[in-house]
Order: C-alpha cells, then structure tokens, then sequence
C-alpha cells in the first residue's frame, strides 16, 4: 500500500470513528434524559415529615433509663380524648424500646404533691425534685393543642422529653396531623399495610381517617418512630 493510499484509508477510519462516537454519545445522553424523566415521574413511597421534630445530637432519648409520661395538657374541646391519647403513646412508645415508661395522671397524689403550676417550665431544682419523687430519669410532658373528630379527623401535638438530672431537652416535637392532607393520608394507607397486614381492604385503611381511635393509633406510631 502507498502513503498516498494509507492516508485515505486512515482518514475514513477516523471518519468512521468519529461517527460511532457521536452516535453512542448521542444514544448516551438519550439515555440519560429517559431515565431521568421516568424517574422523576417513578412514584415515591410517602416517607412521614422529618421537620416537625427535634433530636439533640450531644444527647440521644436512650440515655434515660426510665422516663415518666405525664397526663398531656389538653387546649382542645375534647377533654375525654387525653386518656386515648395517653394510652395510644405508651403503647407506642413501649414497642419502641428505647426507654423504660410510666404514665402518670395529674391528679395521682405523686404528681399533686410536687405542687407544680398548670403549663409551667420547670428550673433544675424542680427537676430534682421530680427525680426523686418519680424515681424517674426522664420526664415526657406535653400538650395537645388541637383535637377535630369531624368534619375530618385532625390531631395537633407539642410533646418535648427532658433529661432531669441536667436539664437538657432531649427530643422535642410539635406537629398537626389532618386526614384530609394528602400525604398523611398516604401514610395512613403505608401504616395499615405494615402494622396491621398486607390483606386488609381499603375499608379497613378508611377507618383511620374516619374512627378517632384509629387514627390516635397512627398519630401515637409516628410520633415513636421519631425516637
């Protein structure tokens, strides 16, 4: 072969090689545009809302050995509604683990005797003496700030968990759930799915939106899963 024929059989194989990588290129980048769009479009598992709460990062819930839950506060117009709301959060929070739990109503005489006001904070003295009153490491306190059984359920909680042998605020969370929200409800459906089993009906998932105690179940299980 002469050099004036090797260097035309050279440039039409560079030619030939620059065409293939313009078209894999070209099928690359098609590619990636198709898998971006479909996943944007993919359809998520709604994940419940990680904002309304709070963990201090020096200091996790599990350093208290055992935490008493006293009777919420209740601003709605619901008073019956503070035992449910008691109970569903113990149950909850005891299949948690992460700490021993008692609940404790305001009117049992250990509570009475510490003589604290209505809605109060409590300074590191009061928290002392709480300690040793209780026999408790940690004090789960809270209010619940709004209570709707129709026309749709909606349950508002400020719930906040203090280490008393300093003070430190451990976990702390304020939030509204409704179940006319979108997304809650969607996680009511991923709640009956998971706890109570995969064959139910949507009748049954209905229940949580419509029966008070249903959906304080589900108000109490998010609220432990964020511990």
């Amino acid at each position: 072969m002469s050099y004036g024929e090797f260097r035309v059989q050279n440039v039409k194989c560079r030619a030939l090689c620059s065409k293939f990588d313009i078209r894999r290129c070209f099928n690359l980048v098609l590619c990636t545009l198709t898998i971006f769009m479909f996943g944007c479009h993919a359809p998520q598992t709604p994940e419940p809302e990680r904002n309304y709460f709070y963990i201090n990062p020096n200091k996790k819930p599990d350093s208290v050995g055992r935490v008493v839950l006293v009777e919420l506060q209740n601003e709605s117009s619901y008073p019956q509604i503070s035992a449910d709301i008691a109970e569903a959060l113990f149950q909850a929070l005891q299949k948690k683990q992460v700490f021993g739990l008692t609940v404790i109503g305001k009117n049992e005489p250990a509570w009475r005797s510490l003589q604290l006001e209505e809605g109060s904070t409590f300074d590191l003295n009061q928290m002392l003496t709480i300690r040793d009153t209780l026999q408790c490491d940690g004090l789960l306190v809270g209010t619940i700030s709004e209570f709707r059984p129709y026309p749709h359920m909606a349950i508002g909680l400020r719930l906040k968990l203090l280490d008393l042998s300093d003070g430190q605020l451990l976990w702390a969370l304020e939030q509204v759930w409704d179940s006319t929200d979108k997304m809650t409800h969607e996680r009511i459906t991923n709640y009956f799915k998971s706890i109570k089993g995969s064959g139910l009906t949507p009748m049954h998932e209905q229940l949580a939106t419509v029966s008070p105690l249903e959906f304080i179940k589900f108000v109490s299980y998010e609220v432990a899963e964020t511990l």
